[in-house]
């Protein structure tokens, strides 16, 4: 395994080429001067004759600049202020109109259904009522969700319980939500906010220090952003790409779409989501396809289903063979009886155990132990295939003690080119894009967020309410943005996908992704958190980390 260190360099970003009939504007106040030196804490405002497009036009909006190194800043912006026609109310939970018994309730339904719910909580003495819901047309879905039921209007969280009991009493689920999380079509532009926000801006002409992802000791375990940031001495960080939590879904940690650091293949593509690729001629935001074979002389390759993940579990599916679909389907995870899966050292200290086949090759490829069960130490230097169900006779054909095996882990660019990839590259997975050549382009039903045998409820809680959200861009100078978005509080609303991408655009980003958001959402300086995450236990143990290192002193 490589040392922590190294794992944790990469070479100065250099600036993109990018010329595209975009107005830009600057999110790291261009009417403060950059001092030569790097100023810790030093908050200076910036007055902007452009604000975020976000909320109501004539909101107020603060941005503060904190300059971290040349070339690196911090701005805080906060818009809007308190809104009192926000409130507490209880949502319900309205039982499915399927023939299945066990079919889940939703929060959404047919306007016949959700009148139905709201006649019985009625008739119980409640003030039900029954809202249509419309979400803003986004490049691939949106448009109408169906009707939700809710009860009540209350000053604070607490005061809905009462009412939580009595919707139980009549037979209902339901759960005290804030209106003011609401993403519904046409709220943004009077919503008076607040919100709160922070962008890291990174100008390549000027920053000399290391733009980099980490996952820490080993893939399969969690830490902080703040954890992270810590270990490797960065300037500042934002968590990564999405990641398996249950482990039910996999090993928690492991990235759920693309993973590269130090130029090796970690773990492979969801589909062909977006993932933002960092590597010395830039940042980029590219769809990545897997390409991944195992192959012995003289005989025909056997195609590799995945790397560094629990063979059989695909975390939002987008493989091959895959159940219930070979698409991309957000926080679901498929399944696939029949695998074969590469590991790496840097997976943890032993691989996933079970019933299968784990053939172990050392540094040059050369099968060195054939074990009928999984789960061992993967060879300093060298790798291992586990393989499960029919898959298990075929590598046994091929993987004969002595001779070598050649396993290929590729990533493919859209016109089917390898991925060019060195000590230097760093690959984040996410999705879906937010803005690509300075347009508009929330592909959610491509990457996933789309259901459709859930009566819209996923799209409704994933892309149409307002969430913490994490999010990065290029703009029209070369200089890569990452973007914190605080969410699910009263403080701070959160943004929906739509509203995501228009903060994108209005940053100057003319390239952008969604990255992980909820929980996860971090941003951090020198190891301190400066947001507020959203989960009631402070901050998230995630996946992986996008990291700014200081320059190497000459």
């Amino acid at each position: 395994m490589t040392s922590p260190n190294h794992r944790h360099r990469r070479s100065v970003i250099t600036a993109l080429a990018v010329s595209l009939p975009f107005a830009f504007l600057t999110p790291a106040g261009a009417s403060t001067a950059a001092p030569t030196a790097p100023a810790q804490d030093q908050q200076t405002a910036a007055s902007q004759p452009s604000h975020l497009d976000l909320g109501a036009q004539d909101l107020p909006e603060t941005r503060n600049v904190t300059t971290l190194a040349p070339g690196l800043t911090r701005t805080t912006i906060t818009r809007g202020a308190p809104n009192q026609d926000f409130f507490w109310t209880a949502e319900v939970a309205v039982p499915s109109i399927s023939p299945d018994p066990d079919a889940p309730a939703s929060a959404l339904s047919t306007q016949a259904q959700a009148q139905k719910v709201a006649d019985k909580l009625t008739a119980a003495n409640l003030t039900a009522r029954v809202e249509h819901v419309q979400s803003p047309q986004l490049a691939d879905a949106g448009g109408d969700l169906g009707y939700r039921v809710r009860v009540g209007q209350f000053g604070s969280k607490a005061d809905g319980s009462a009412t939580i009991d009595q919707i139980k009493a009549a037979g209902y689920k339901a759960s005290v939500i804030y209106t003011g999380w609401d993403g519904d079509a046409g709220s943004s532009e009077n919503d008076r906010g607040p919100w709160n926000l922070q962008v890291l801006t990174i100008d390549p002409k000027e920053f000399h220090g290391d733009l980099t992802s980490s996952f820490g000791p080993n893939l399969e375990d969690r830490e902080t952003t703040s954890q992270l940031s810590a270990a490797a001495g960065a300037l500042a960080a934002v968590n990564g790409g999405f990641f398996t939590m249950d482990p039910a879904a996999g090993a928690p940690g492991d990235p759920a779409g693309t993973a590269v650091h130090d130029g090796k293949v970690l773990s492979e593509p969801v589909g062909d989501r977006p993932s933002l690729v960092l590597d010395k001629n830039g940042t980029s935001i590219q769809r990545l396809h897997w390409h991944g074979t195992v192959s012995a002389p003289g005989s025909a390759e056997l195609p590799l289903d995945g790397i560094d993940r629990v063979p059989g579990l695909i975390r939002n599916c987008g493989g091959t063979n895959d159940t219930p679909t070979n698409l991309p389907l957000h926080d679901f995870t498929c399944t696939d009886a029949n695998e074969i899966v590469d590991f790496t050292p840097d997976f943890g200290p032993t691989t996933p155990a079970g019933p299968g086949l784990e053939v172990l090759l050392d540094a040059q490829g050369t099968v060195t132990a054939v074990n009928h069960t999984r789960g061992t130490a993967v060879p300093a230097g060298g790798q291992s295939l586990q393989a499960i169900g029919t898959d298990v006779d075929k590598l046994a054909a091929l993987a004969v003690p002595g001779k070598k095996l050649k396993v290929d882990t590729d990533l493919l660019t859209e016109d089917g080119k390898t991925l060019t990839t060195s000590t230097t590259s760093d690959v984040v997975n996410g999705g879906p894009t937010l803005v690509q050549n300075g347009q508009l382009d929330v592909t959610a039903k491509r990457d996933g967020m789309v259901r459709t045998n859930d009566s819209n409820s996923f799209f409704y809680g994933w892309v149409h309410k307002r969430n913490p959200r994490t999010f990065a861009g290029v703009d029209t100078q070369g200089r890569t943005l990452l973007v914190t978005a605080d969410g699910r509080q009263t403080t701070s609303l959160g943004l929906s996908l739509n509203e995501e991408a228009h903060v994108a655009k209005s940053l100057g980003m003319v390239n952008a992704m969604n990255l992980d958001g909820g929980g996860s959402t971090t941003m951090v300086q020198s190891g301190q958190v400066m947001n507020s995450p959203s989960d009631p236990t402070g901050e998230r143990p995630i996946g992986d980390a996008i990291l700014l290192l200081p320059g190497r002193k000459p």
